[in-house]
């Protein structure tokens, strides 16, 4: 016969380990979740370090340019002209006489015989003029001459009339008196009317040989300046040293203050360099500059700030010393640090590719062993060309990343492998 069996121990056996498996499974759902996301690797040959330093920070702004001579002169062409032929090629030495080419132009040769012509036509009018009222004069000079003694006669005959009739009355009579007297007075009035027209006739005479000299000498000045023109065609250097361009073919036409070529005089350098704009602010007259040439390093000094922006830069000029390497060449491109300031006792670091100055950035900085990096917000300052102040954030010998991390702004660590 079959014993029935209590049911409750199985059923209360159940319970607990339903329980158990309920309870280890909240157990594990708890853990997971405050298990961390697997740090994402990234291969530590990639990455850019630098270590935080303190001490001394010189600051420095940077741009390309170019060496140009301090004294250079550009050949303009006083009036058109076609290029004939040139003489020399750039690079030649040259004196101030030296010809450098030379153009022809037709219409200047026939404006100086014109104008020559003008001259000499002028000339000859002058000479006319001066003997036509030279003439004019003597004839004057004739006509008071002869009232002039006409006056005397007239005056002797009233003299002798007027003695007469105060002697004896019936010897002249008041009627011939009269008239003697009359035509004394009326000679009188002619020669000084002759005399005054004389004068006034000398200086005509002036006035109008001054006219046609100043017309002469204007003609004359025009007959200068078309030799000059017509000499200008040659075209000489005008100042020693060297061709530096000749921006012209045979057979062009060029038009006058066109330029023709342009001469480097020998003497000192000086180095042109195009500081982006937004670095500019700070460069001063007097700062000292490191000029590469990427042969060699030359110091000099800034001696000029253009005001102008062209194309986002600002060309300021650097003053070389008179002995130079012997890579300094004119045009020669070359690259330009101006040392702007130095910041004494200041936390720095090499600037980071995604920082820029004073802003806030966040910087992967490595562990103690290594092994992982983990982003800290850092306050960074003033820059220069490879280093920046950081304000706050990190410290002397934290050693930091400074290649673009910009794949992994979404974590916050990553792991360093090897």
């Amino acid at each position: 016969m079959d014993i029935p069996r209590d049911p409750k121990p199985r059923k209360r056996k159940r319970a607990i380990q339903l329980s158990i498996a309920i309870g280890a499974i909240v157990l594990v759902t708890a853990g997971l979740r405050t298990l961390q996301p697997a740090a994402p690797s990234v291969d530590s040959a990639t990455v850019w370090t630098d270590t935080v330093a303190r001490g001394t920070m010189i600051r420095q702004v940077r741009g390309p340019g170019t060496l140009v001579p301090q004294q250079r002169r550009f050949i303009t062409a006083v009036t058109a002209g076609r290029v004939e032929k040139l003489n020399l090629l750039p690079g030649t030495e040259v004196e101030p006489t030296t010809s450098l080419m030379r153009l022809s132009n037709p219409d200047v040769e026939v404006q100086l015989l014109q104008s020559q012509q003008q001259l000499s036509n002028a000339t000859a009018t002058l000479i006319q003029l001066r003997s036509t009222l030279q003439t004019q004069v003597l004839t004057q000079q004739g006509l008071v001459a002869q009232t002039r003694t006409q006056h005397q006669q007239a005056q002797r005959e009233y003299e002798t009339n007027r003695a007469l009739h105060e002697r004896n009355p019936e010897l002249v009579a008041a009627n011939e008196l009269a008239r003697t007297r009359d035509a004394a007075e009326e000679l009188t009035t002619r020669l000084e009317i002759k005399t005054s027209r004389l004068q006034v006739f000398r200086e005509s005479i002036d006035e109008q040989v001054r006219a046609q000299e100043d017309q002469v000498e204007r003609l004359r000045s025009i007959v200068r300046f078309n030799q000059e023109r017509l000499a200008s065609l040659e075209v000489p250097a005008g100042v020693g040293g060297m061709v530096a361009d000749l921006p012209v073919e045979e057979g062009e036409w060029i038009q006058s203050g066109g330029t023709l070529a342009r001469i480097d005089q020998p003497g000192r350098l000086k180095a042109e360099i195009r500081i982006p704009q937004t670095q500019a602010q700070d460069i001063a007259v007097g700062q000292a500059a490191l000029i590469d040439t990427r042969n060699d390093t030359i110091q000099g000094t800034v001696t000029r700030i253009d005001p102008a922006v062209q194309n986002g830069t600002v060309t300021i000029d650097v003053t070389l010393p008179d002995e130079l390497p012997r890579s300094a060449r004119p045009d020669l491109s070359v690259d330009g640090n101006v040392i702007i300031d130095r910041l004494d006792d200041v936390v720095y670091m090499g600037r980071p590719a995604y920082g820029q100055a004073n802003s806030r950035v966040g910087i992967f900085v490595l562990t103690p062993d290594g092994t992982h990096a983990e982003r800290r917000n850092v306050q960074l300052g003033r820059s220069s060309v490879n280093e920046i102040e950081v304000v706050e954030g990190l410290e002397p010998g934290d050693i930091v990343i400074l290649s673009d991390m910009s794949a992994w702004d979404g974590h916050d660590r990553v792991r360093l492998r090897s």
